[in-house]
């Protein structure tokens, strides 16, 4: 039987690294973690869904400030920001969590830490600074990069990803943004609310592509109204570096080629899989551009090597990252056969409103051709939600035939917060008749939950027929008003 130094090894020390690694040595296997960068917490907590939080929210305050006439309250003249003082609150927000990720607390729990780049040198071994490390099973879980778009010049014009955006100096005067994903459009508007004058370019005739049009058009109208403005179904022909400022040249949608320009480009078209240099070929694990090749059971061609976060290629989120390490834990730990399931995985754009959704969306369903009905319900209608002056956005619930829950998408005021009572309903099953018998707290946004299951519901409880059965049983005497003569 083989001897290996360790019963677990761990590439990379984001999302999925780190929670395979605390469930490893809390189960008793003993584990070492490898992390190429200085510091663990991965992409999310240093240049990711965390930083992006802080400033978002100054954002929404600093905006606050500027529309308070809207809330009757004295219109303020708000002076320009300082975004150092900004890069300093989001440095605060990285460094009180980075206690949660250190050497020293998951050293704590067991777990051996290693910095440096390792690469595989056998299916069971890698190499890390001339020293050979082995383990009986492996994870890789090193994560995602920006991907650069073949933008012609574009390699010699400077440009801005989400690893350099949170620690600039100063507020540009103007950016310019290659794409309209949910980095995007968030950083989009957290900018332009700041006082950056902010383009779009989008190669597709949508935002957020991967959402229903409905919903992503009135993000994109909210965006609009403050200030950005969008060049949807454009090329890039070229990008140039004009000293201070960065030029692009694009063909709109009429055929038209423009050049534009600004003081700063953000490049945020999609994520590659970092699986350079991790010698995967002398492992025997299979790869593509998307990411690796994995099964159900997220194992590679060697069923001791699994992959777990952005480098399976399936959904680029911290909270899937996590979701995926338990499965390998299951797997390479419990040897239970576990496989992952993505139906009810949700996610959310953190627009104002926000953008959230689980399951299907119409777009997907038709995909799947998939027999569907919309139930909407809008934030108009909410009480919360117009004594919050939020009344922006709608609830759309999917069913299927049978009326069972598929999908539900939420535009509007903290989505992403409402969205979690629809991970425990369909996660856990729960009948549409359940929520909307439910009491909820009023007013509160989250009643646009209840209701939006009460309006699929109404039509059979108060229909002619049960109107006549209780009329027939009861000897109920119908209605006691009506505008309809004769009624």
């Amino acid at each position: 039987m083989a001897v290996f130094d360790y019963d677990i090894g761990i590439l990379g020390a984001g999302a999925a690294g780190l929670t395979m690694a605390s469930g490893a040595a809390q189960l008793g296997a003993k584990t070492i973690l490898i992390e190429k960068e200085s510091e663990l917490g991965g992409d999310c907590l240093h240049y990711g869904c965390v930083p992006s939080k802080p400033l978002i929210k100054s954002a929404q305050v600093y905006h606050y400030l500027k529309t308070a006439s809207d809330y009757g309250l004295p219109q303020v003249v708000a002076p320009p920001v300082d975004f150092r003082d900004i890069a300093a609150r989001i440095r605060g927000v990285i460094a009180a969590i980075q206690k949660h990720d250190s050497v020293e607390r998951f050293c704590g729990l067991g777990v051996k830490v290693e910095f440096g780049q390792a690469g595989f040198v056998d299916p069971h071994t890698v190499e890390l600074s001339g020293r050979r490390i082995s383990a009986a099973s492996w994870l890789i879980a090193t994560g995602s990069s920006p991907a650069l778009p073949p933008v012609p010049g574009l390699t010699a014009t400077p440009y801005l990803t989400n690893k350099d955006i949170f620690s600039l100096e100063k507020l540009p005067e103007s950016m310019l943004v290659l794409g309209a994903g949910p980095i995007a459009v968030e950083m989009s508007q957290a900018f332009c609310r700041l006082g950056t004058k902010v383009t779009v370019i989008q190669r597709s005739g949508q935002i957020l592509s991967n959402e229903d049009k409905d919903m992503a058009d009135e993000v994109m109208a909210v965006l609009r109204s403050e200030g950005v403005s969008f060049l949807l179904e454009a090329k890039v022909k070229g990008a140039r570096d004009l000293g201070d400022r960065r030029e692009l040249t694009v063909v709109d949608a009429q055929g038209q080629e423009i050049k534009l320009t600004a003081e700063v480009l953000l490049v945020a078209l999609g994520r590659t899989a970092n699986l350079n240099g991790l010698g995967l070929e002398a492992a025997g694990v299979e790869y593509s551009a998307k990411g690796l090749t994995l099964d159900k059971r997220l194992r590679t061609a060697q069923p001791h090597i699994y992959g777990a976060g952005d480098v399976t290629g399936a959904f680029q989120f911290t909270h899937a990252a996590g979701y995926e390490a338990g499965v390998v834990l299951a797997n390479a730990v419990f040897r239970f056969p576990r496989k992952v399931d993505y139906t009810y995985l949700p996610w959310c754009t953190y627009t104002s409103p926000e953008l959230a959704s689980i399951g299907l969306n119409e777009k997907l369903a038709e995909e799947a051709g998939l027999n569907f009905k919309v139930w909407t319900e809008e934030f108009k209608a909410n009480d919360r939600s117009l004594a919050e002056g939020q009344q922006r956005g709608r609830i759309k619930l999917l069913v299927d035939n049978r009326e069972k829950p598929v999908g539900v998408q939420i535009l509007g005021g903290h989505a992403g917060e409402l969205l979690s009572e629809w991970v425990a309903a369909l996660n856990g099953k729960v009948k549409l008749s359940t929520l909307a018998g439910a009491v909820h707290p009023y007013p509160t946004l989250a009643e646009i939950n209840k209701r939006v299951a009460a309006d699929l519901l109404a039509p059979k409880l108060f229909s002619k027929t049960v109107r006549r059965g209780l009329r027939f049983f009861f000897h109920l005497k119908g209605r006691a008003c009506s505008s309809e003569p004769g009624a």
